[in-house]
């Protein structure tokens, strides 16, 4: 694939990510209005907001939050070449924090600075993976990472398909 058609490529692979993450995160995987939560939290103590009933530490919402942005940190590795790792750094936790801003002034979630840490701490894996990806995948690096990120793509997609066969839209 010729490079100009290939960073292309990313970045329309780039958008769709942006927009499963949206309805993921502000929309709560939700297909209505209606059924979104109204509620307003905001915890600036970190891992506070992720104890559960028994005091222990929810390790899969952490563990969602980090894994969710590891895309984001590969996809921005992939479109922004020249930038250093710190620039990438801050744009994710700034994305992530827009994302924690959101939910609380609009209502639909809590503030949480685990969120932001998590997020972030995901984003900078994703941007160690691409680091040695090509170490390892040389010049041919964003080549198999889209091939893997468009099968990735398709298969949420698809989800997304199948889940909207099974609710109904109220808007």
């Amino acid at each position: 694939m010729e490079k100009n058609n290939q960073v292309k490529f990313t970045l329309g692979l780039f958008a769709v990510y942006l927009l499963v993450l949206i309805w993921i995160i502000l929309f709560k995987m939700q297909f209505s209005f209606n059924t979104l939560p109204h509620f307003r939290g905001l915890n600036l103590i970190p891992f506070a907001g992720s104890v559960d009933r028994d005091n222990q530490l929810d390790y899969n919402e952490i563990l969602l939050n980090v894994l969710i942005f590891i895309p984001f940190g590969l996809y921005l590795s992939m479109t922004k070449l020249n930038w250093s790792f710190w620039k990438r750094t801050i744009l994710i936790a700034s994305v992530s924090l827009l994302f924690e801003l959101l939910q609380f002034i609009f209502a639909i979630g809590g503030a949480d600075i685990t969120d932001l840490i998590g997020n972030t701490l995901g984003g900078t894996i994703g941007i160690g993976v691409y680091t040695v990806s090509t170490k390892i995948l040389k010049e041919k690096t964003n080549q198999i990472l889209n091939i893997l990120a468009l099968i990735g793509t398709i298969c949420i997609l698809l989800l997304g398909i199948i889940a909207m066969r099974f609710i109904t839209f109220k808007f």
